[in-house]
């Protein structure tokens, strides 16, 4: 469905749609290490468009899309080497400037309306990344313009960096924190002049869903179901979780049945790794990197060695939507299989 706004034809897209978008290039990550440094090829498309939010309000968005006839919010997850020559084009498609830049990496400088830039760096440190645009800082970021990039150290499938705890499993968890008022001020190329409100919160663009409602279980829409939001695993299956917070807000992040082993945050290695069931998760572009061990829950009794329990923040707001819609914020499931 396309909708005429403002003499430009904006893509409308449900949170099937976007979610259908992302399915192929996140989930699950898997990496096969090399002997040798290689050379990535990456191309992002600006473009613009809306998201239907659990309420059924549209809420504008901007993002880095593989094509100019979608909208994906976040962007494709990136994973390479340590070493790796990175080759990123972005065209950007919008009426407005715009950038891509990796904090410590690379950055493009100012991409202008209706042009398209590469730029090239080598992936020098192992680590979990934030790609965004870094022009009208906050806001191009807040309204989708962002996404995962991962820098697996040489050589290694199973490390964070050399010589961290090891994991066999990984995921990228990009977090954000939605206020519309703030994206339409965008849409009209207007600085928000309104104090910060989010109403929907999102983990790799989607919300939870509870039983009842129509979306309960669909992989492309509900949270707690999406292939790259939800943990799966069974006993013994260490799990590297990279958390990227995108948004405005700091958060708590709150793990069930297990406690998470804590290897990093805001890309900072931690000397100890203490095992946490909360950890504080920074906003603005913070990150925290921790190890989920599917172990059997130290509590139950019974002993589990199956089952679901929740992921969730325990910051009210978000486990909400539209300002108070319950149970359709920022959460997912950890499974044990």
């Amino acid at each position: 469905m396309k909708e005429n706004m403002n003499r430009r034809n904006f893509l409308k897209f449900s949170g099937a749609g976007v979610a259908s978008a992302l399915a192929a290039s996140t989930g699950l990550v898997s990496w096969t290490p090399r002997a040798e440094a290689a050379t990535i090829n990456q191309t992002f498309n600006i473009t613009e468009g809306f998201i239907t939010q659990p309420d059924g309000v549209d809420v504008y968005f901007r993002g880095f899309s593989p094509d100019t006839a979608s909208l994906t919010v976040p962007g494709a997850q990136m994973i390479v080497q340590e070493g790796d020559t990175v080759n990123i084009t972005i065209n950007n498609t919008l009426g407005t400037n715009h950038s891509f830049v990796i904090d410590g990496l690379v950055d493009s400088g100012v991409i202008a309306a209706g042009s398209s830039k590469t730029v090239s760096f080598i992936a020098s440190s192992a680590g979990s990344y934030l790609y965004y645009d870094g022009l009208n800082a906050p806001y191009n970021r807040l309204v989708g313009l962002h996404g995962a990039f991962s820098v697996m150290p040489s050589g290694s499938s199973n490390e964070l960096y050399a010589g961290s705890a090891t994991f066999v499993q990984q995921y990228n968890w990009v977090t954000n924190d939605i206020d519309p008022a703030w994206h339409d001020a965008v849409r009209l190329n207007t600085t928000p002049t309104s104090t910060f409100k989010p109403y929907y919160f999102t983990i790799n663009g989607r919300s939870m869903r509870v039983p009842g409602h129509a979306d309960y279980a669909d992989p492309a829409i509900d949270s707690g179901y999406a292939t790259d939001t939800r943990l799966e695993g069974s006993i013994g299956d260490r799990t590297l979780v990279r958390i990227l917070n995108a948004g405005h807000c700091m958060h708590s992040v709150h793990f069930h049945a297990n406690h998470v082993e804590w290897l990093a945050r805001n890309g900072q290695a931690r000397a100890d790794v203490w095992k946490k069931d909360t950890l504080l998760l920074p906003n603005n572009k913070g990150s925290l990197d921790v190890i989920y061990p599917y172990e059997v829950p130290p509590d139950s009794w019974p002993q589990v060695t199956t089952g679901s329990f929740p992921m969730h923040f325990h910051d009210e707001m978000t486990q909400t939507a539209g300002g108070g819609l319950y149970q359709f914020g920022l959460a997912t499931t950890i499974a044990f299989k």
